[in-house]
């Protein structure tokens, strides 16, 4: 842990961490509404992400230009206001239902969020003891975990707890009941992201007077061809863009993948299950739409990432990370294969597991990939923040899977991307010292 010196600091970005995990999480809880409200196929809702994702790979390296004009203190401030406008967006589309605007709006929310990661990854990983950073980085990426862990039984909540109509049923509808379910459908949407634009503006002025130490140097425009030589920062770029892909494909198509096995008919014939699920939402299932059932338990995914990331951020203090991140990949690919080839709550619960073992991938692979890098550390992080665009590219292409061979066969996608983390963890545990 970092010195007394950095603890405030160190609270202070922890704080960013929870927040960017919880607006990604909530996205994705928007694409089953999407999905039948604009009555999208399996690839169009994956563009969903495209559009957030595709964001990091556009602008993280423009972000670490930005940062070396401004300085990290403004740039997050900076990216906390893009945020917000971001946020404020879900407005208008939501009025207007316009998908395009949506789309808009996920692009200039992930903008936000891309100048915060540039700079709050590689500032936690430097706040101490290099020995340490591993471990840091673990720790405040548990608090990423908190966000993503917190977000799905909101998401459940305000997002999915009402039924949704397809285009057919609206189209049977009267003009009045017609005007009534478009106020009622905007307002499901606006309300919490009206919410959050105001938190994150709030959480912008309270930045503004907040003591940063100097402890890093301005992201210099030179260096990046000097960085692209180190074969394990490449190795790594590749690693993040396929564990984000996997992370994210996951966690935006569980709704639906519970929906096509009728997991919501087992819970609610299932006395433990049901049980659950009520407390979880805190609402009679018999209220509730079939994909705020299943929703509610998406938060046991981003949970057990949480988990795993806080005793991550001791087994990698305490061991090579490199055999930690071998050793969690081999798990997150048992579990794949036994959701793959078994039904209900077995296959249910094995996918929802892969969170745990997903947990300490993101900090240990971006450590690892930048431990030898000294004073490129700011280029090499613009380098892994574009890699992000794992999150724009794996889920379209598990969608297309999907809807051409359905969604055990897509499976394949997922274990070929945590079969390369495993390669890396290998790689990297035999030539970093």
């Amino acid at each position: 842990m970092a010195k007394n010196k950095y603890l405030f600091p160190f609270i202070a970005l922890t704080s960013l961490f929870f927040l960017w995990g919880f607006l990604t999480v909530l996205v994705d809880f928007l694409i089953p509404r999407l999905k039948e409200i604009f009555t999208l196929t399996y690839f169009q809702a994956g563009l969903v992400q495209f559009a957030f994702f595709m964001a990091y790979f556009l602008l993280s390296i423009p972000a670490g230009f930005i940062l070396s004009k401004i300085g990290y203190k403004k740039g997050i401030v900076l990216g906390l206001l893009t945020m917000a406008i971001g946020c404020f967006l879900f407005y208008p589309a939501a009025e207007f239902r316009t998908f395009s605007i949506f789309l808009i709006a996920y692009f200039i929310l992930a903008g936000g969020m891309t100048i915060l990661q540039v700079a709050a990854n590689p500032f936690v990983a430097v706040l101490g003891d290099p020995k340490g950073a591993s471990s840091r980085l673990n720790l405040a990426q548990a608090f990423n975990s908190l966000g993503t862990a917190i977000a799905p039984a909101i998401g459940a909540s305000f997002l999915l707890s009402d039924s949704i109509k397809t285009n057919t049923e609206i189209n049977i509808l009267s003009e009045i009941e017609k005007s009534a379910y478009y106020i009622k459908e905007a307002i499901a949407v606006q309300t919490p992201f009206i919410i959050l634009s105001l938190s994150i503006v709030a959480l912008a002025i309270i930045f503004t007077f907040i003591k940063l130490p100097a402890i890093m140097k301005k992201v210099s425009n030179h260096g990046y061809k000097e960085v692209l030589k180190n074969k394990i920062l490449l190795m790594g770029a590749f690693a993040i863009l396929v564990y984000v892909g996997a992370e994210v494909t996951i966690g935006s198509y569980l709704v639906n993948y519970f929906i096509d096995m009728d997991i919501h008919l087992i819970i609610q014939n299932t006395t433990w299950m049901n049980n659950l699920a009520v407390t979880i939402l805190n609402a009679d299932l018999l209220n509730l739409d079939k994909r705020a059932i299943v929703g509610a338990f998406v938060t046991f995914y981003w949970t057990g990432a949480m988990i795993g990331r806080f005793i991550g951020a001791y087994l990698t203090n305490k061991n090579n990370p490199s055999k930690i991140l071998l050793f969690f990949s081999i798990g997150a690919l048992i579990l794949i294969l036994i959701s793959i080839n078994t039904i209900g709550l077995i296959s249910m619960w094995s996918i929802l597991a892969v969170g745990l073992f997903n947990s300490i991938m993101f900090p240990t692979i971006f450590t690892l990939s930048i431990q030898n890098i000294n004073e490129l550390k700011p280029q090499a992080s613009g380098i892994l923040c574009t890699m992000i665009v794992g999150g724009a590219i794996i889920p379209p292409l598990y969608g297309l899977l999907t809807d051409l061979s359905g969604f055990k066969i897509a499976m394949l996608l997922l274990l070929a991307c945590y079969g390369y983390i495993y390669y890396f963890a290998k790689y990297s545990s035999n030539n970093l010292s």
